[in-house]
Formats: structure tokens, C-alpha cells, sequence
């Protein structure tokens, strides 16, 4: 079977490549459904983009890369297709935007653009071997049972990263780069909690609260939320795209409360009142226990003096932590780094060195922050592939 294009991967990079290749396109996935990733986003609502994406929320060895791709297809031409397809959405926080509805909206709506572009859809197919011939490539595939060849004049990487791997997340599209000549740079789980040892907070599980997450290089405020394993919660999620193992973070538990200033009035007002029941007005109570016996937490506020409302403030700011680790790609929302830039066109995202191959999505090396952005990008990068595809066919 001969076609002009294969696009491996029917997730949100690859549909969204699809509607722009022109026909003869076969996108394929080893999956029972497409959009797995998608439907499980959000809490089932689908972050689908970022009313303030722009290219300082990715990540990447080359931080320019990302911007030709994202300045063509913007969060505003998104949001217009998701509005012809009369699919609801509100903003949550942070320029964040979420379906009224179910993330199954998204997809419904991405799989009726491939369709309405004349792109096929095979699911529960894997792929054998790929290789390269004097005007495209060769593929085997594996269709329900049986093994198919199909031969392509392009070949679009779109099968993600490694992140969750219980969803079927493999190593392919970097196994692929590298059999073509691209590079890689490290890859890592990003957007991922924090692990600590020995139920460290286990006694805090499920209590939550605004905070301020900083490291040497960024912080985010944003809500932290404890679990059995360690840390959890967006501004956890956040910074762990900029950690390292052996890497100490800082906690800010009062970040924008003068509670200084609020302990030293209450001491005037409600001098009798206990230190620790004046602090839970302030934070949750189980933490102000937790915190009680390593900060000294005693006493009544009368028997505080002002050094010592300040050395506790100070503490409650700066409170320094060492993580053991993250929960790795298992619960990893993406996969940081991947196929190296360098050797993609920005404005296309086909490989320089094999024509006719194109990499887009989580599979490249740009990773986005949290709330819509790496959805984002994948409609970005897709976007850019699809129309280089169609413009040379």
C-alpha cells in the first residue's frame, strides 16, 4: 500500500498533523482508541491550551526553537476550533482552559478534522521495522494480526515520549530518531511529584495549601499538596521540571501573608491564645502539628517575643527540603528533552538529515509548563508539519 503520508502516533500532535497533511494520509496507533493521553487530561475536562502560552513557558536545549511554530498556530486558533465545534469551555486559573463538557469532546472533534481531511485511522497497530528508501520510506506494520507494508513519501514521529508507560508510552520515536541520524538530548519525567523516604509525610497526606516552590534557577506559586509518597500539587509538579537528584528545594509556606505582622497584633489582642491555634487560623492544623516539635511550636502568643515571631516566620518561608527522588515516568505528565532540535527545521519540524521525516509533539526536545501549554505545543508542532507536508505534495 502506497501513500504520501504515515504519521505514527494518534495522539494530539498526530491528529492535529493529520487535518493539514491533504489526503492520502494513514495515521496509526497501537491503541485501542485514539487520544488516550487527551482523555485522561484535566481530570477528564481536557487543559486543551494556555490563554498566556509563549515560548519562555517551554523548556528546551535551544529555547528559540519553539517560536516559529507557536507564533503560526496560536492558543487563540485553537480556542476558534474548538468553538466551531460549539465544544463549551471556561478558564480555571492561570490563563488555564478547560472543556464544560468531557476530553472525549476534544477528541471526537480532532478525529471529525482528520476525516473531513481524508486521512485514515488504523488503531491496534504496531510498527515491525521502518526504512528508508530513494523517495521516502518503508514501513512494516502489524494490524490486527496480520502484517501490512506500507510505503510513504513522509513519516511523522507523533508517538510521544515515555511518560506513563501503564497507557502504552514506548521509547519509539527515539529509537527512530536515532536510527536516522538525529540526536537526543537527556530525557527525564517532568511534571512529576517529589518522593522523600520513610513516609516522611504520610501523617499530612491530602492536606493542601497555597506555597512557593523555589530551587537556584525558578520558583512557582502555586498549591502544594502532601501525599503518602512526598509532594505533590502544581507548584511540586512545576519545579520538577527544573530539579535534580541530590538537589535541595525551598518551601514557602506564607508566601504573600504578613504573618509577622498578624501574630504581633493578635499577641496585643489575644495574648492568652495559643501559639499553635493562632497559626492554624493561618495554615492547615495538621501541618502546624506536624511542624510543632521541629520549630519549637509552644507557648502562648504573650510568651513570644518579637525575635522569635520572626525567626518562626522566617522558618515558615524558608523551609529547606531534600527530595529522595520523583515517581519517575510512571506518573510523569511528560517526558523532558527528547529528539534534539538542532536537528529539526523550526518552521516544519522535518529532519535536515532524511528528508521526509518529521518529528512533532512530546517526542521533541520542548517541554512545555504546566496548564494547557504542552497541549499547545502539540497542536503548534503538528500545525507546522502538516502544512510543510501539504504545500510540497
Amino acid at each position: 500500500m502506497r501513500i504520501n503520508t504515515l504519521i505514527l502516533g494518534a495522539g494530539a500532535a498526530g491528529m492535529m498533523c493529520a487535518r493539514y497533511c491533504g489526503g492520502s494520509t494513514l495515521v496509526i496507533d497501537h491503541a485501542k482508541a485514539p487520544g488516550e493521553k487527551i482523555r485522561i487530561s484535566g481530570g477528564g475536562r481536557c487543559n486543551f491550551t494556555n490563554m498566556y502560552a509563549e515560548a519562555k513557558n517551554y523548556l528546551s536545549a535551544n529555547p528559540h526553537f519553539c517560536k516559529s511554530a507557536l507564533a503560526r498556530y496560536t492558543q487563540w486558533d485553537f480556542i476558534e476550533l474548538v468553538g466551531r465545534h460549539g465544544i463549551a469551555w471556561h478558564e480555571k486559573t492561570l490563563g488555564q482552559l478547560f472543556c464544560d463538557g468531557s476530553s472525549k469532546q476534544i477528541i471526537a472533534m480532532l478525529v471529525e478534522e482528520m476525516r473531513k481531511a481524508g486521512a485514515d485511522l488504523w488503531l491496534h497497530t504496531s510498527v515491525e521495522t521502518v526504512a528508508q528508501t530513494a523517495d521516502g520510506y518503508t514501513v512494516k506494520l502489524q494490524r490486527e494480526g496480520q502484517l501490512q507494508t506500507i510505503t510513504c513519501r513522509n513519516l511523522v514521529l507523533a508517538t510521544g515520549g515515555k511518560s506513563i508507560p501503564k497507557m502504552g508510552a514506548t521509547g519509539l520515536a527515539y529509537d527512530l530518531a536515532r536510527q536516522f541520524g538525529l540526536e537526543l538530548t537527556e530525557t527525564r519525567p517532568a511534571l512529576v511529584p517529589f518522593t522523600f523516604p520513610d513516609g516522611r509525610f504520610q501523617p499530612l497526606a491530602g492536606v493542601s495549601l497555597p506555597a512557593r516552590l523555589s530551587n537556584a534557577r525558578t520558583a512557582f506559586d502555586e498549591a502544594l499538596l502532601f501525599t503518602h509518597r512526598g509532594l505533590s500539587g502544581p507548584s511540586v509538579l512545576q519545579l520538577s521540571s527544573y530539579w535534580r537528584e541530590g538537589e535541595e528545594i525551598t518551601v514557602n509556606l506564607i508566601p504573600g501573608t504578613p504573618l509577622y505582622d498578624l501574630l504581633r497584633e493578635q499577641r496585643q489582642a489575644e495574648g492568652r491564645r495559643d501559639l499553635t491555634t493562632e497559626l492554624s487560623r493561618h495554615l492547615p492544623g495538621k501541618l502546624v502539628d506536624f511542624l510543632a516539635p521541629q520549630l519549637g511550636l509552644k507557648g502562648r502568643l504573650a510568651d513570644q517575643s518579637d525575635g522569635a515571631l520572626s525567626a518562626l516566620c522566617e522558618s515558615l518561608r524558608n523551609w529547606h527540603l531534600l527530595p529522595a527522588g520523583t515517581e519517575g515516568y510512571r506518573t510523569a505528565e511528560v517526558t523532558l528533552g527528547g529528539i534534539d532540535t538542532d536537528g529539526l527545521s523550526s518552521k516544519t519540524m522535518e529532519a535536515k538529515a532524511a528528508p521526509g521525516l518529521f518529528a512533532i509533539g512530546e517526542a521533541v526536545d520542548v517541554t512545555g509548563w504546566l496548564g494547557g501549554y504542552n497541549f499547545q505545543w502539540a497542536w503548534a508542532s503538528g500545525h507546522a508539519a502538516g502544512t510543510a507536508i501539504a504545500a510540497k505534495s
